[in-house]
């Protein structure tokens, strides 16, 4: 929120539902800030791009990158831009923000792996208003395919994109039944701002020769009451005010 505030720009909205998400999976994940290289390491793909901050947040936590680097969210010359840069950014695998691009880019990795005969697993992170491009069917059709149980995809599925709620735009139908139906093994979260079932569900072993997809329902604007399920906040930053106001809520939460 102090990235946004500070640029006056960025997408708080879908940021704060993927909050625990991201955690959750960077917990599991194989990796030391220490070598972002390491070729064996386990990746991460957001491909919901314009999460960002939340991604970076998670980076800095662990170490990858100074924090101090905040401050300069979304400013020229950068390593921290609206969109992740594997260029720039120490600890990003991928460079993302155009949606559906994001799981192709995962699915390619985790074949990649198991091809070299490596343990690596791979993630990646999807916003339900991504669903409705093509593309991303087709990689989850290549990842049953080729049967990669070494890939996890979780869907960050709060219900709203940046013209209105999914069923305005495009109705997704019934999402379980769409991922089963490609051969993908499905974990359904009806809360996926919980910490603790995110991390359960991640740390359950992968079915034999199927990639596993979390559906995970989740709140956009989590933990900041004027942004919770409201759609305008998908891009828009906030005053000044309005920072301290949701500041002062995330801190209280924080405790919890």
């Amino acid at each position: 929120m102090e990235m946004i505030g500070a640029a006056s720009s960025g997408h708080p909205g879908g940021s704060l539902s993927a909050v625990e998400l991201i955690a959750g999976i960077y917990a599991q994940m194989r990796v030391d800030p220490r070598y972002p290289e390491d070729p064996d390491r386990d990746r991460f793909i957001l491909s919901k791009g314009h999460a960002a901050p939340c991604y970076y947040a998670v980076l800095g936590e662990l170490g990858f990158f100074d924090k101090n680097e905040f401050q300069h969210f979304r400013q020229l010359h950068s390593i921290l831009q609206g969109h992740p840069d594997a260029k720039k950014v120490p600890g990003v695998d991928a460079s993302t923000g155009s949606l559906g691009q994001g799981v192709s880019v995962a699915v390619g990795m985790a074949l990649g792996a198991k091809t070299a005969g490596k343990a690596s697993r791979v993630y990646t992170l999807l916003g339900d208003g991504e669903l409705q491009e093509g593309q991303v069917w087709e990689a989850c059709t290549a990842a049953a395919h080729y049967g990669l149980d070494n890939l996890t995809i979780v869907i960050d599925n709060n219900g709203l994109q940046i013209d209105g709620t999914n069923d305005q735009v495009m109705s997704l139908g019934n999402l379980r039944l769409r991922f089963e139906a490609l051969g993908m093994d499905v974990i359904e979260l009806s809360d996926g701002n919980d910490l603790s079932a995110v991390c359960h569900a991640l740390a359950i072993p992968p079915a034999y020769g199927k990639p596993r997809c979390i559906i995970a329902h989740t709140v956009k604007g989590k933990g900041v009451s004027f942004m919770e399920n409201q759609v305008g906040w998908h891009g828009k930053a906030p005053s000044p005010q309005e920072l301290q106001m949701a500041l002062k809520e995330l801190e209280g939460s924080g405790d919890e």
